[in-house]
């Protein structure tokens, strides 16, 4: 967004979304206890000013609001104390205006005919204006000025920090001796009804009902105590005025709220549905009922995990994980489409300098942060977004450069936490990881296209140069020809015998790999059951990528249906952080050494809303911002297909059956491909024009 039609709530860019994920990732609760985030968290910018050129040609009276209290200068001239309103005189003017707040983001509204508040105002955190002894101001500075942030408070009395998700009120579908069902996976408040007499009242949810009835192990519960018409929560020591209709503090994810009282009754249990309201701009159909359904589950996954930010999951962290995050912002592009979400997440996971470690604390995070940045520039043509992180991408690039070794390779250090996957073998995390530099070359590769974009072109010949010299090492160092594969890691300048799947597939996706080394890898490993499988959604997203990407789409729908429908067939309402088919009972809601520690609401979960419009509905941009798509459905073993994917213009509806393709889009270069080899095809889409071609 580079500008804004009306005026608009603006401030320093990132500081907004960083106060704002304070308050959300700080709501974690385990067993009734605060439970905040392990890694560095920042606060915003409490001085801010606000800066902008004008030319009047008439008088005109702003009004200003703000968020916190602040100073107006008029072309270098102070105005008396803080007026709601003041008046320009036609002609050239300079406004600055510093605001200060300690609580919350400082923050600027000015409403005018011709002046107001948007994203072309200037912003910094320090105005480096001295004034020497003669009383004169310096006439040059080394202040950085930044374009402001804004997201969507267009009305004076639209407070940033006054921003709420919705609440819809749900009543529970079942009530079995104090164990209330609603129906499915959700996410809020619980109400109690009609509380009467002294005494207690405990509470356990469960995303399951073993969860819910097990008071000794459920991650999450709530205890009160009713005495002469006050009621306290326990957890946070507030007592209030006991009403008809008591709803708790705090907001938890649950399916079954199992209710225990001592001296005192509830009548019912419902609940306040808290949610971000978001529009499902994309859409899938097909013959095939679970495929449906399996779309219908994804989409619910994300509408519950897409909140104030993308977070995990919502039962257990509820916070903001940068490798999640990325999975999360391409399902987006392909349900809603919202791009101011994607800035806000990963505004908040860059957080602010001085870098003093990887983001989430795991190097492979920094990466995803760095890749998913270009997309989001891919799917939304936002250059202005990128002029606004590219500092913060140098910063953080300068931080990673600092912890490479004498191959100029990463490797985990002392405070860095090696990630890959939640793997079901023994995985040796020291040395020279073949996917940690696949990621880091991807990282550099993406950095340099960023500094292209922005003009800084000596940075973009460094980070190329950079990723060239990753990239001439990865096979010699990495490579192994009686595997056949991608060796895992290399320690002390010798490979380890350990093949895992990641770096493999990785390097598919990325085109790492020359067409004869895709092929035999592909074989070798991604095919390969002797190699050990992946059993969390998170991984298998980018290894079914791999495999359309190889134009295996036949294949990647046996395993969605087996692996996601596998998930429906066990009674999941949405996708969970992990899934093995051979667990079985209880077992298959354990991890982290707890009985119920396995979230069953999982972003990375929803992973078939990004294959099926991607590489089934087949759209996807070629030009940031889809100036340029290609449209190459396939139905991979379906009767018929259809669906809307949408872009900054609007959508693109593809329908196929076994004989035709039809496909209709709102703007945008596009190119249908269809057919095989000889027979292909590519037809001009034009825009607003609905075309059918016979396959």
């Amino acid at each position: 967004m580079a500008t804004t039609s009306k005026a608009t709530w603006i401030w320093y860019p990132g500081d907004y979304e960083i106060w704002l994920g304070n308050k959300m990732n700080n709501r974690r609760t385990d067993r009734g206890a605060y439970f905040p985030p392990f890694w560095k968290q920042d606060s915003h910018y409490v001085t801010v000013e606000f800066s902008k050129a004008v030319e009047l040609t008439e008088e005109e009276t702003l009004t200003i609001a703000t968020e916190g209290d602040y100073n107006i200068k008029i072309d270098g001239k102070m105005l008396f104390g803080m007026p709601k309103q003041f008046t320009l005189s036609a002609g050239s003017h300079r406004i600055n205006i510093k605001v200060h707040n300690q609580a919350t983001p400082p923050a600027l509204y000015i409403s005018g005919k011709t002046v107001f508040t948007d994203a072309t105002w200037n912003v910094t955190f320090e105005d480096k204006e001295w004034i020497d002894e003669s009383g004169k101001a310096s006439d040059t500075s080394s202040t950085v000025y930044m374009s402001a942030g804004c997201w969507n408070f267009d009305k004076q009395d639209e407070l940033p920090s006054g921003f709420k998700l919705s609440r819809k009120h749900f009543d529970a579908v079942g009530n079995d001796g104090g164990l209330y069902d609603f129906g499915r996976e959700t996410f809020g408040y619980a109400i109690l009804n009609g509380i009467k007499g002294n005494g207690t009242i405990d509470l356990y949810y469960g995303e399951s009902e073993e969860e819910a009835r097990d008071k000794e192990h459920c991650e999450t519960l709530d205890k009160l105590v009713v005495e002469d018409g006050k009621i306290t929560d326990l957890a946070t020591g507030k007592t209030e005025e006991l009403s008809a209709a008591y709803t708790m503090g705090n907001s938890k994810a649950f399916r079954f709220i199992y209710v225990e009282t001592a001296g005192c009754t509830v009548e019912s249990i419902s609940m306040d549905y808290e949610y971000m309201p978001e529009e499902e701009k994309g859409s899938f159909k097909c013959n095939d009922e679970e495929l449906n359904r399996i779309w219908e589950i994804g989409a619910y996954t994300m509408q519950l995990t897409s909140r104030e930010f993308f977070i995990d999951g919502i039962k257990r962290d509820r916070w903001v994980w940068s490798g999640d995050a990325s999975q999360s912002y391409l399902m987006n592009f392909y349900l809603f489409n919202d791009n101011d979400m994607v800035k806000r997440t990963t505004w908040l996971l860059a957080g602010k300098a001085p870098v003093t470690s990887h983001i989430n604390t795991i190097m492979d995070y920094t990466f995803y942060w760095f890749i998913s940045i270009y997309d989001y520039y891919l799917y939304s043509g936002d250059s202005h977004f990128l002029t606004q992180i590219y500092p913060t991408m140098q910063t953080y690039m300068d931080y990673v450069l600092g912890r490479t070794d004498n191959d100029g390779m990463v490797e985990g250090m002392t405070g860095d936490w090696v990630f890959v996957d939640w793997a079901d073998k023994p995985m040796d995390k020291q040395g020279q990881l073949a996917f940690e530099q696949i990621l880091f070359r991807k990282s550099l590769e993406s950095i340099a296209t960023v500094a292209r974009i922005v003009n800084d072109a000596e940075s973009a010949v460094k980070y190329q140069k950079l990723a060239d010299a990753i990239g001439e090492k990865l096979l010699p160092y990495f490579w192994n020809d009686s595997a056949k594969a991608l060796m895992h890691n290399r320690k002390d300048g010798k490979q380890s015998q350990d093949i895992f799947r990641y770096p493999n597939m990785f390097a598919i996706m990325y085109g790492y790999l020359d067409k004869e080394k895709q092929e035999t890898v592909k074989n070798s490993v991604i095919l390969n059951d002797d190699v050990i499988k992946i059993t969390t959604p998170y991984m298998r997203f980018y290894e079914l990528e791999a495999l359309c990407m190889l134009g295996e789409q036949d294949q990647v729908m046996k395993e969605m249906k087996a692996y996601w429908g596998g998930m429906l067939k066990e009674g999941a309402t949405s996708f969970w952080e992990k899934y093995n088919p051979d667990e079985h009972g209880r077992e298959k809601l354990a991890m982290y050494g707890r009985p119920y520690g396995k979230s069953l609401c999982h972003a990375w979960g929803a992973s078939p809303i990004y294959l099926l419009g991607r590489y089934y509905l087949g759209v996807q941009p070629t030009k940031p911002g889809y100036e340029e798509y290609t449209v190459r459905p396939c139905l991979g073993g379906l009767d018929w297909m259809e669906g809307n994917v949408p872009t900054p213009f609007g959508t693109v509806y593809v329908k196929m059956d076994k004989n035709t393709v039809t496909v209709k889009s709102d703007g945008g270069k596009g190119t249908l491909i269809a057919g095989i080899g000889e027979d292909e095809k590519h037809i001009e889409i034009k825009p607003g024009k609905e075309i059918t071609i016979n396959l």
